[in-house]
């Protein structure tokens, strides 16, 4: 999309659709903008339609030749809170989009910076489709120029478009089937951010086994599409103020292995790999935005399928760093392969590790599909995360890590055992992958509920919601 500021009459803007923002309790002060007449039936329309102007609360009707733009909407904005413009400015892109709006006005209100950056990143989240497969006459034309009515941060614009093209493209690598998106192709997806800063190392099979990666090749082992280790690195020009390290989980298809999932909740495993679309999605925004910080972000890629060499319960892996670990349920798979990274991304000698993943079931259980569970135990990188977290307007839940609850990996015949009981397992799992980073602090981000959505929330579409790739850029730029 194309941005541009227009200080031209509200009323006389040409375009395809006008959306006015309005604060709660403020609709006449929104409304003045307007001819009397025009402001007294657009108020009567909003009551009639029980318009708040809550944030993302959108009411949309023809303008009927009173405007040069042949359709108006009004978008709630709340408090006028940083969050509540990316909301508003959101609904209004969702709405266009679905309408084949192709140019869109917001007169948001002056924007500063940091509503400015929120604005954009609601615009291009509210106007994503995943729509690869539709037939042509089914989609929707994209939309091509959003004008903002008031003054914004222009330079602030490209600093949101570069985040929203990571989450993008992060979105649109969950969204993408698992006969599209497996091991081999996530990690040419990596492979592609490679130059002008940015390297990238990727490991096949065997070198994924010489080095003693036990969780990536067991897990990897059932599929005929082989396992892949992907390693990129952003190093700026200059001396790096930080040394940070991102790692995600890839799993591209978890069909459980051997403790096979029902149908249900098997359906939509291609989401299992979110962590690592996540980690990509940053590395492009940050090779994109060049930060005078140094960031590593590291995969294992692998398809949790069934054969005869599939791994097996009771089984005792090797990991990265000697620890070996009892297999008590091949649906603890995710665990096993973030462990070999987290071992690998501790050697780095970094200042920070963040690792992304759909981990568990449980973290739904306890949080919904709203949050993402946070887990550390160093007070200032998780104060970091929460803080970077608000900013994005991404929910973000610091939960307990009890060492007495790791009673629960204990294991007869290895270190460790892969899955501990029904009670806390989400604290189980963050648990389990602290044993494999000895020296580095350390911060386990479960996003299994927000990750993927089945149904549009707010003016999100249904599936990839690209989450924590915005807060994780924030971080990093901070």
């Amino acid at each position: 999309m194309d941005y541009v500021t227009t200080s031209a009459d509200i009323a006389g803007i040409a375009c395809d659709l006008l959306a006015i923002g309005v604060r709660q309790g403020q609709l006449d002060a929104a409304l003045s903008v307007f001819e009397p007449s025009l402001a007294r039936d657009l108020a009567a329309a909003a009551q009639a339609d029980e318009f708040d102007g809550k944030p993302g609360a959108l009411a949309l009707w023809p303008a009927l030749g009173r405007l040069a733009a042949p359709r108006l909407a009004l978008v709630g904005l709340g408090d006028g809170s940083t969050d509540a413009v990316r909301r508003g400015a959101g609904a209004a892109a969702s709405a266009a989009r679905n309408r084949g709006v192709t140019r869109l006005v917001l007169a948001l209100g002056d924007l500063d910076t940091e509503r400015t950056i929120a604005a954009v990143e609601g615009v291009e989240a509210g106007a994503y489709r995943y729509d690869r497969f539709k037939a042509e006459d089914a989609r929707k034309a994209p939309i091509g120029t959003v004008a903002f009515a008031g003054s914004v941060d222009t330079a602030a614009i490209e600093r949101a478009k570069a985040i929203a093209v990571g989450q993008r493209l992060a979105r649109d690598l969950v969204n993408g089937p698992a006969a599209d998106v497996y091991p081999e192709t996530l990690a040419a997806e990596a492979a592609q951010l490679a130059g002008d800063g940015m390297t990238v190392e990727v490991w096949d099979e065997q070198q994924i086994r010489a080095a003693g990666m036990g969780g990536i090749t067991a897990v990897g082992q059932g599929s005929e599409r082989p396992a892949r280790f992907v390693h990129m690195t952003w190093k700026p020009a200059g001396a790096a103020r930080r040394k940070l390290v991102l790692v995600g989980k890839g799993v591209t298809f978890d069909s459980g292995g051997l403790s096979l999932k029902p149908t249900d909740g098997m359906k939509t495993m291609r989401c299992d790999m979110a962590g690592s679309a996540a980690v990509i999605g940053v590395m492009r925004a940050v090779r994109d935005l060049r930060p005078d910080v140094e960031v590593h972000g590291i995969f294992g890629a692998v398809e949790n399928m069934n054969s005869g060499g599939a791994y097996k319960l009771g089984d005792i892996l090797t990991m990265y760093n000697g620890k070996t670990v009892e297999i008590h349920n091949t649906d603890a798979e995710g665990r096993l392969v973030l462990a070999d990274c987290l071992s690998y991304a501790d050697k780095l000698g970094a200042d920070a590790i963040v690792d992304l993943a759909t981990l568990t079931g449980a973290a739904v259980i306890a949080l919904g599909s709203d949050y993402s569970a946070l887990y550390s135990d160093n007070e200032a990188l998780a104060a970091q995360l929460l803080t970077a977290s608000d900013a994005a307007g991404e929910s973000l839940w610091r939960m307990p890590l009890p060492e007495h609850y790791k009673e629960q990996l204990k294991a007869d015949w290895a270190t460790l055992k892969n899955i501990g009981g029904r009670e806390g397992g989400s604290i189980t799992a963050a648990l389990f992958l602290k044993e494999f980073v000895e020296k580095t602090p350390w911060a386990h981000c479960d996003i299994a509920g927000p990750a993927f959505r089945e149904k549009a929330f707010r003016h999100l579409a249904a599936g990839a919601s690209g989450v924590m790739v915005p807060s994780l850029v924030r971080w990093i730029l901070a």
